[in-house]
């Protein structure tokens, strides 16, 4: 499903003086289909697997995947757990928000935390100033054997990094928890295979056809509570390597470094020490979308240090098991 905005899809524009277009409106109609094909999606995995699980980090994405959810299911009936997977280093307004959210809707939350693999010895960081990002993909796949999850199901988007742009929605594991991108099985109409042999498991991304600009459409529309972070507010931030680095415990500036106070919003949270904001004013969802009408990076590539690293970051991270 192509949902890249239709310029027949907005309404008559304003010019202003500077040749810069005002949107009057922008329709949503499309979403009517978006939603209907990721309830289509949840409702398939509870159908076809035992132990499926909801990975749910408090972040925008999984609250939009959650509303699907509780719209094909019911408050307080949705048939799998939530999976959060914990760095010790996630913004404390967005977890603090996810265990509201978790329990506004009466669902089982299950929180697993790099620090215990790190304890086990299961993660090494190479020193202490490591980014624990990375090391999740350890703590994922420790508890898909804990608890024999067979489906993970997960908010990724095709529009967010070239390597995620090559996932199925059904996104086949193999027992090693690995991915392998030419081993992908073909997904014709809505028919999916979800064969598995003993070991393997499934990534499910149901709103893989969604873009960054249909998911604010999608919130402002059903006026979904997000975390106040992805919303204007002053931050000290430092410009490294054109990314706004916010300055905390865990990031402080560096030598010869200018500290600044800046209005700044978060396009993705993750964690605080590889996750950077973007300048901003925008205050409301519809703000937002507007601003997401005439941004040329994409949300990783304008706010994510780890994707930094190299071109192929992101795919070498999943083959390990990232989510």
């Amino acid at each position: 499903m192509n949902t890249r905005t239709d310029p027949q899809l907005l309404e008559p524009q304003n010019m202003t003086a500077n040749g810069t277009q005002n949107l009057s409106h922008l329709s949503n109609a499309h979403l009517d289909a978006l939603e209907e094909e990721t309830i289509f999606i949840l409702r398939e995995v509870a159908a076809a697997f035992e132990r499926p699980a909801l990975l749910f980090s408090g972040g925008k994405d999984s609250l939009v995947m959650l509303k699907c959810a509780e719209k094909a299911f019911g408050v307080g009936r949705i048939p799998y757990p939530l999976l959060m997977i914990d760095t010790g280093h996630n913004f404390p307004e967005v977890t603090d928000f996810r265990d509201f959210r978790a329990k506004e809707l009466g669902a089982e939350l299950i929180v697993r935390n790099v620090e215990d693999s790190m304890k086990r010895g299961t993660v090494r960081l190479a020193h202490p100033g490591e980014s624990r990002n990375v090391h999740q993909s350890v703590t994922l796949l420790e508890a898909i054997e804990e608890f024999r999850f067979d489906a993970l199901i997960g908010g990724a988007r095709r529009d967010e990094e070239k390597a995620r742009a090559k996932e199925r929605i059904f996104s086949h594991r193999d027992s090693f928890g690995q991915w392998q991108p030419k081993a992908q099985r073909p997904e014709l109409w809505t028919l999916f295979n979800t064969r598995l042999a003993p070991g393997e498991h499934f990534r499910v991304f149901p709103i893989s056809n969604w873009t960054e600009l249909d998911v604010w459409q999608y919130i402002d529309r059903e006026q979904i509570a997000l975390p106040s972070l992805y919303y204007t507010h002053q931050r000290p931030v430092v410009d490294r390597r054109g990314l706004l680095v916010p300055v905390t415990e865990l990031t402080p500036a560096k030598d010869g470094e200018e500290v600044q106070l800046r209005d700044v919003r978060f396009r993705t949270v993750g964690d605080i020490t590889c996750t950077c904001p973007v300048e901003s004013t925008a205050a409301t969802p519809a703000d937002i979308v507007i601003e997401t009408l005439a941004a040329d990076v994409s949300e990783r590539g304008a706010t994510r240090m780890d994707d930094k690293t190299s071109d192929a970051s992101m795919e070498k991270r999943k083959k390990d098991g990232y989510f």
